[in-house]
């Protein structure tokens, strides 16, 4: 049976669920906690929200998603989608336009607007040509996915070169994820033009580096080292081998990866400090989005933000995100990386990927390195990263 969807809020008529501020069901859920906590209430909340709401009901629960725990979501859902199923088998109309109102507001919960597009694509499927190419650069991911691949789709059927070259270049505008970026990139490419994806990304492919730092038995991560201390460029210190200085480390590979390993020395049992600055134009919550498959420290402007003391895991790309605030200006990054002393060939990664990024994954660029790509001709900015190193 085809779902009736009301074409106008007038319709509505709100039901006393609707109408209350925050139901003591809702309020049950809601309050569900670990190990099983509040559970029983739960339940009992959600059978009877799921024989006593209505249609009109609908926007009241979408709204109780915001600030609940993943497990009281997952509830919240069971209750919307009973009540769209059961209203929609009797024949009721759904409230599609508090449906859109709810998918198109980016300061709600992204799960509910998620969920509002299910229902509402359910009983209009056509709602995905109208809705989505308007999400390209949602702050949700998931949209901004679907976005991305409908213009992907669309590339693949497009016989005009100029045309599919366009349409690859939009899709660009809202990708993140790496299967659409190469996927993206491969098909730019295949037009005969070029695509920066370090640019894209926001990788950051130039820093200082000094080490290696004893970490034999696991010592080196727990161990204060002087530039966690103070970062003094001139000084040399004294490190695991003898005296060492600061250096210069940069990568041309295409996904920005610094191979420390291969440009510096296959140091085992040991512990390398990089950093770099961060040029940012005005004050803001950020990001850093890195791979690495080695033990790590990260600082920004000397606050320690956090660390993992685990080994050979993988590398890829957005591995992990750690917020941190950015101040307006120079901001300094410190990273510190520990190699264990495994010899089998799978452990020998030592490497660092890294980038700027907001809360979904767009890309942060320094204003400094904004200001020099800005300087370049264009088809120089297009090949910043002809030119590729490391491995992948």
């Amino acid at each position: 049976m085809r779902w009736l969807i009301a074409a106008s809020l007038t319709l509505l008529v709100l039901s006393p669920l609707a109408q209350a501020a925050q139901p003591e069901s809702i309020k049950a859920i809601k309050a569900v906690g670990h190990e099983g906590k509040g559970n029983a209430a739960a339940l009992a909340a959600v059978t009877q929200l799921q024989k006593d709401s209505k249609a009109s009901d609908l926007p009241a629960l979408l709204d109780a998603f915001s600030g609940a725990s993943p497990l009281a979501a997952n509830y919240l859902r069971n209750v919307v989608e009973a009540v769209a199923d059961r209203e929609v088998a009797a024949g009721k109309s759904l409230p599609a336009d508090v449906l859109r109102t709810i998918i198109f507001d980016t300061k709600r919960d992204p799960r509910a607007r998620r969920l509002a597009y299910e229902v509402l694509l359910n009983v209009d499927a056509d709602a995905s040509k109208e809705i989505i190419p308007q999400l390209l650069q949602d702050p949700s991911p998931e949209f901004r996915r679907d976005a991305v691949q409908q213009l992907i789709d669309a590339a693949a059927t497009q016989e005009d070169k100029a045309v599919k070259l366009g349409t690859f270049r939009k899709a660009l505008l809202g990708a993140t994820d790496e299967d659409q970026v190469k996927e993206i990139a491969k098909g730019i490419r295949a037009q005969g033009d070029d695509v920066s994806l370090v640019q894209h990304f926001g990788f950051l492919t130039d820093w200082k580096i000094i080490g290696p730092f004893n970490n034999k038995n696991f010592v080196g991560f727990a161990e204060t080292y002087p530039p966690e201390k103070q970062l003094d460029f001139e000084k040399k210190l004294e490190g695991q081998l003898g005296e060492v200085a600061w250096g210069d480390i940069t990568t041309g590979d295409e996904f920005g990866i610094l191979d420390i390993a291969k440009t510096i020395s296959p140091y085992k049992g040991a512990v390398m400090y990089l950093t770099t600055t961060f040029d940012s134009p005005t004050a803001r919550d950020v990001q850093f989005r890195f791979g690495t498959p080695n033990a790590w420290k990260i600082w920004v402007n000397g606050q320690y933000l956090f660390g993992r003391d685990e080994y050979h895991r993988g590398m890829a790309i957005d591995q992990y995100a750690v917020p941190a605030t950015l101040k307006k200006g120079q901001n300094v990054i410190l990273v510190k990386l520990c190699q264990n002393e495994q010899e089998d060939s799978w452990a020998q990664r030592y490497q660092l990927q890294f980038r700027v990024s907001d809360a979904s994954g767009v890309a942060i660029h320094s204003a400094a390195s904004s200001r020099q790509a800005a300087a370049l001709p264009q088809k120089s900015q297009n090949n910043l990263t002809a030119q590729t190193g490391g491995t992948r």
